[in-house]
């Protein structure tokens, strides 16, 4: 019989990047399991949600140690949703979860629910409403994560929906904390939220867990100078779209062009179709959740923006970014143009250069860099 000790040595990472200072388990999943053993050994079937399993040491490790099935499970990041697919698959446990969008549906009658922390205080506050607003009454959350990770402002947050927050003992550099007791929450949901850019004249709609939230990213700002300068194209990609600001913009220059907006998050894909909506771009900015456009075919692209992540996670890695650009290489058509904005000090220009093609600085500021890599076959 598989134990929990053999799961979690055979749990991989893939398809999200791999390396020897990425892991699958943390110490954190250890120390919810524990925390939450009596809870979960009580909890009735189908009455567990997970949410923000990185790899599935909490879907799969509740499903090993304490018997739980019909496991109802969100993951904001399409990696994780992959990783734990194919994890579950490998320990013959497939049957045991199904995978949720934010929502009554997924929430609907919980009474525990194991979360790993986020690092925004937005996504924590989105995932704390939601439980409040559709959970059973006595639910209870065992909310971990990394010490370094962990701020007093997250006890904050969940108080607004809880009304008791406490933390546990902390345990090789790990701690939960712990909610219960739903508030009463208002009649509407606090995200998305939406803010007008005066600057650029747009309308953003963000969730929590999208990245910078509602606000325009500085790398986003300076990418967008050069939007001009672009060719023009019959299709292009927003590549790790977030908010959808680049799409936006672009299709607003390009006023023939069909743009697709991919991002791995589900809330990054939702903000960025209702932002487009919101500008008047819907018609022809269209919304991919995808693992790098894995599923856009080969050579069929004009133009790529992309403003790449420099974390793998809570880790500081770039292979995230050089993910996307090999996936940019893919599906730029000869002649495609990738323009790219990254902090200086990362020196993408090689990475790009042998991902995509010849590739030539544009622009520079005291932080950022704008490249553009042409593709040639």
């Amino acid at each position: 019989m598989l134990s929990v000790d053999d799961l979690f040595s055979r749990l991989r990472r893939h398809p999200d990047v791999e390396a020897p200072n990425l892991f699958a388990v943390d110490a954190a999943d250890r120390l919810i399991l524990d925390e939450a053993a009596d809870a979960l050994a009580a909890a009735p079937t189908g009455s567990l949600v997970v949410i923000g399993d990185h790899y599935g040491a909490l879907t799969l490790g509740a499903a090993v140690r304490f018997g739980a099935n019909d496991i109802r499970v969100h993951q904001d990041p399409l990696t994780g949703e992959l990783a734990l697919a194919n994890n579950a698959d490998a320990a013959g446990l497939s049957d045991v979860y199904r995978a949720y969008a934010l929502d009554a549906e997924l929430l609907g009658g919980a009474r525990v629910v194991l979360l790993q922390l986020p690092r925004s205080l937005d996504e924590l506050d989105e995932i704390a409403d939601a439980i409040a607003r559709y959970a059973h009454p006595d639910v209870v959350v065992y909310a971990g994560g990394r010490n370094k990770h962990i701020t007093s402002a997250m006890n904050d947050v969940l108080r607004r929906s809880f009304v008791n927050v406490r933390a546990t003992l902390g345990r090789q550099k790990s701690r939960v904390l712990v909610a219960d007791t739903p508030r009463e929450v208002p009649a509407t949901p606090p995200f998305p939220v939406v803010d007008h850019l005066g600057e650029l004249g747009l309308d953003v709609v963000a969730h929590g867990a999208v990245f910078a939230g509602p606000r325009l990213d500085i790398g986003t700002r300076f990418l967008l100078e050069f939007l001009p300068r672009m060719r023009d194209a019959d299709t292009a990609v927003d590549l790790g779209c977030g908010t959808g600001i680049l799409a936006v913009g672009l299709a607003q220059a390009q006023p023939s062009v069909h743009v697709t907006a991919s991002d791995q998050s589900a809330a990054a894909v939702a903000s960025a179709a209702a932002t487009a909506e919101a500008n008047g771009v819907g018609d022809r900015v269209r919304v991919l959740r995808d693992d790098a456009v894995a599923s856009l075919p080969e050579a069929g692209v004009d133009l790529i923006v992309c403003n790449p992540p420099f974390h793998v996670g809570a880790a500081v890695h770039t292979g995230g970014a050089g993910k996307m650009f090999a996936a940019a290489g893919r599906v730029l058509r000869s002649g495609g143009e990738l323009w790219t904005v990254y902090n200086t000090h990362l020196g993408y220009r090689d990475a790009l250069r042998r991902a995509v093609g010849p590739t030539e600085v544009i622009g520079r500021n005291a932080k950022f860099t704008v490249t553009r890599s042409v593709r040639a076959r």
